[in-house]
Order: structure tokens, then C-alpha cells, then sequence
């Protein structure tokens, strides 16, 4: 019995890769080890190319024809997408990071276009699949084509390239249904005629209608719902290329695309209960057409507001200090002011900590990139479940462009939206501060009870402005 030991270096290597892939989503979970987890996922990506690169059924495509190597074209691909990445990560905002989470159906339309490949080849004999494989091609197709659509329609509104509000329209669940049976009677000629021209046809309507499919299901999701979505495109991402793995018999492929699906969707699920919400509402509910309902038929009050100098003097008789981050913060890009405030607020005897709500920013863990970038403390960022028992010894909570995460209508209307919705209690500290730019709504559109209460005062301007000026203050003093 011969030993291939090209086999089993390819063997060891994905397993190696599995380990590293396991190993960089775990240390993830915290920030202080995220980047190593970042840096070990990257390297576990480049062990299992090279290893795939090496199969025998990869070497074949090598001819002494430049133009027809396969490994030449593989080459240039992985060049232009390395460059294009790098480019793009350096030159995005951090305003701008969301938007380019967000854009994660490119792994989505990448596993679509190897199924594609593989529902080609079976169709034009070139590789007859059996019916485990026939059966992955038409669910990546699925999957596939609605994370990509689906994904962009989400950096659409987050970029505010269409209107971020829930676009709701007539007959959506029958269109949404009418295009789902389409695909699953495509994906079934596909699988029952894969080597036919109606499997083909099955196949290309498949994945016509999930791409139009994509569409339907995010357009009527508001803006105030994005971080979910996210969640769940990235999730389903991974699934579709575990499901691509299948197709082409790599294991590396399909350990990676469960973690990253299995993650996403734990993540998903954990974000829907920080919401008082679940999937099934939150995809079919049209949340941010309620929420433009909910403008509130009272009397309007109008919030107070206070000067940076009437705020420095609560500030520098302090001993307490909580600071509640949202997208606002990132907006202004106001985190190193923010840092810049926290050290004049510990110089002057002041203990400061930072409440995360699960939700808070436009994607998963936003707030907490803002503040790492600005190299505040982990031990500093506290939990929702954390702060709210001692929310009322809080001498000053700093609200910084949060919005929805910190309104009392979640557990005082039950006509809003939001009710139920676990928040961030800041109306309990004995005072508030809210940085905003103008007295409007959030993302969502709801209006903001923490803004008209007693202990209350609002700091109209920019975030990043309002903070270096408090911080100045300390510094005139």
C-alpha cells in the first residue's frame, strides 16, 4: 500500500487550519485579544489555500501555457484582492465601518458563483455530481444569492444611499413567498435533471428569484434594526460557505463556515433578546414603520439644555461618572475626546465606566472598537446587566449619541415599539447629560423620554467639540 504524503500534508494542514480558525473566533470575544484572533484566523486562511493548492485535482489545472495556469490565475485573483482590501480598510471611516461589515455577501456571492461553477460543469457533463453534492449546489445558490442582495440592500441604508426607514409596500409576503417557491421549484428540476436543460433552467431561476428574493426580505427593515442584520447576513454568509465546501470536497471549508455561521447566528439571537424581539419579528414585523407612527400625540415639551460651564461644574464635583457611547460618538469620531474626558474626570478623583448596550452603533461590537481604538480600558466597559443595578450611585450618567438604548418608553409605553426592549437606565443617575447635535430622533424615529425628564440636560453641538471644551475646562481650573 503506497502513502500519498501529498495527502496527508494536505490533511494535517487542514487540520491545523480548523484548530487556528476555532482558536481566532474565540479570542475575538474580547478585545483585548481580538486583533491576535484577527491575525490567527488570517494565517489559518493562508495554511488551508496552500494546502489546497497542493491537492492533485487543484495541480491539474498547471500547464506550461501562462495564459491557460490555473495557478497564474489564482495568483492574480488573490493579488487584486489583497490590494483592493487593504486599500479599502485603510481609507474607510470609522463613521464608515458598519457600511463595510455590512458588505459581507461578498462571501455570499462567492460561494454562489462556485455552486454556479459546479451546477455548469454537472449540466455540461463535464463532472456528474451525486445527489448530496446537487442538493449543496442549489442550497449555496439560495443562500448565496440572498446574503449578496440582502447585504447590500443593508450597506444601502446604512450609507444612506436609500432611505434608512423600513420601506414597507403592498403584497410583500406574497412577493417574497411567490419568489421563494420559485427557487425551491428551480433547485428541485436542478436536482432532479442536473445534467438537462430544465435542470439549467431550474438553476438559473433559482438563483434569479433568491437574488430578487434578498431584496424583499431587508428593504422593509428599519434602520434601527441593521446590527441584527448584519449579524444574520454574516451568519448566513457562513453557511453558504460551509455549503460550498460540500460542493468541492474541502473540509477546511466547511469547518470555517460553520463557525462563522454558527457565531453569527448565536449572535443574532443574542442581539434579538437584548431587543425584546425575535427573528421571526424583527424580519417580518416592519419595525421602522411603527416607529414612524410613534411621534407621540401630547403636548411637546421642549428638553432643557445646559452650557459646557454649567455642565463642568457638576462634572468637576463628580465622584461617579458613567459614560453611555452611541453611533453619535462615532459620528463626531469624538473617542479620543472621550478618552481625553475620562482622564481629566480620574485625575480629578472621579471613577469612570463605560455601559455597552448590545445593540448600541450600527453593527455588532461597535462601541467597543470606537473605545479599543482609543485605547480605553476593557475593564472599563461595563454590561447593560452591570450597570443598571447601580445606575442610581451614578452622580452624572454622559449620554453620547445613544438614543433608542437609553429610552424610557421601553418600560413605560407599551404603545412604543420598543416596549420590552432591555435598555440602559440612565434616567435613574441623579443627573444626565446628553450630547446631541439637534433635538430630532434617533435612527429608528422614536421619541426619546430621557430627554424631557427632570434630571435631565441636553449639550446641543458636536460630540467631539462638547467633550475637548469639558475638557478644557478641567485644564482652566
Amino acid at each position: 500500500m503506497t502513502v500519498d504524503l501529498r495527502d496527508i500534508f494536505i490533511s494535517l494542514a487542514y487540520i491545523i487550519a480548523s484548530v487556528l480558525f476555532i482558536l481566532g473566533i474565540k479570542r475575538m470575544g474580547k478585545t483585548e485579544t481580538a486583533t491576535g484572533g484577527n491575525l490567527m484566523s488570517c494565517v489559518a486562511m493562508i495554511i488551508a489555500i496552500v494546502a489546497t493548492f497542493c491537492k492533485k485535482s487543484v495541480a491539474a489545472t498547471w500547464t506550461t501555457d501562462w495564459i491557460m495556469n490555473g495557478y497564474l490565475w489564482c495568483a492574480i485573483a488573490i493579488i487584486a484582492g489583497c490590494v483592493i482590501g487593504v486599500i479599502w480598510a485603510k481609507k474607510v471611516q470609522m463613521t464608515g465601518m458598519p457600511q463595510l461589515v455590512a458588505l459581507n455577501g461578498f462571501g455570499g456571492v462567492a460561494s454562489l458563483l462556485v455552486a454556479a461553477a459546479q451546477g455548469w460543469n454537472i449540466n455540461h457533463q463535464l463532472e456528474v455530481g451525486n445527489m448530496v453534492t446537487n442538493i449543496s449546489v442549489v442550497l449555496t445558490v439560495i443562500i448565496g444569492a440572498i446574503t449578496f442582495t440582502g447585504s447590500v440592500i443593508a450597506w444601502a441604508k446604512l450609507d444612506g444611499k436609500i432611505s434608512s426607514k423600513a420601506v414597507i409596500f403592498k403584497g410583500r409576503f406574497v412577493i417574497s413567498a411567490l419568489l421563494l417557491v420559485i427557487a425551491i421549484v428551480g433547485s428541485v428540476l436542478f436536482v432532479i435533471d442536473p445534467e438537462g436543460l430544465v435542470g439549467l433552467i431550474g438553476l438559473f431561476a433559482a438563483t434569479a428569484a433568491s437574488l430578487i428574493l434578498g431584496v424583499t426580505v431587508v428593504i422593509p427593515i428599519g434602520g434601527g434594526d441593521m446590527p441584527v442584520i448584519i449579524s444574520l447576513l454574516n451568519a448566513l454568509s457562513g453557511l453558504a460557505g460551509a455549503m460550498a465546501g460540500f460542493i468541492i470536497s474541502n473540509t477546511v471549508l466547511i469547518v470555517a463556515g460553520c463557525l462563522v455561521g454558527t457565531s453569527g447566528i448565536v449572535l443574532s439571537l443574542v442581539m434579538c433578546k437584548a431587543m425584546n424581539r425575535s427573528i421571526k419579528n424583527l424580519l417580518f414585523s416592519g419595525f421602522g414603520a411603527s416607529a414612524a407612527q410613534a411621534k407621540g400625540g401630547g403636548a411637546h415639551i421642549e428638553p432643557k439644555s445646559i452650557s459646557v460651564e454649567s455642565a463642568y461644574m457638576v462634572l468637576e464635583a463628580a465622584r461617579s461618572v458613567v459614560i453611555i457611547p452611541g453611533y453619535g460618538m462615532a459620528v463626531a469620531q469624538a473617542q479620543h475626546s472621550v478618552k481625553e474626558l475620562v482622564n481629566k474626570l480620574e485625575a480629578n478623583g472621579a471613577e469612570v465606566v463605560f455601559a455597552i448596550h448590545p445593540v448600541a452603533g450600527r453593527m455588532p461590537g461597535h462601541m467597543n472598537v470606537l473605545l479599543a481604538e482609543a485605547d480605553i480600558s476593557y475593564d472599563q466597559l461595563k454590561t447593560m446587566e452591570e450597570v443598571n443595578p447601580l445606575m442610581p450611585t451614578f452622580d452624572v450618567a454622559m449620554v453620547i449619541g445613544a438614543n433608542d438604548v437609553v429610552n424610557p418608553a421601553a418600560t413605560t409605553d407599551q404603545s412604543s415599539p420598543i416596549y420590552g426592549m432591555p435598555i440602559i437606565n440612565a434616567d435613574q443617575a441623579r443627573n444626565v447629560f446628553v450630547l446631541k447635535r439637534g433635538a430630532g430622533r434617533g435612527f429608528s424615529g422614536i421619541e426619546n423620554e430621557l430627554f424631557i425628564r427632570n434630571n435631565t440636560s441636553m449639550i446641543y453641538g458636536d460630540a467631539k467639540a462638547t467633550l475637548t471644551a469639558l475638557a478644557k475646562e478641567f485644564n482652566a481650573d
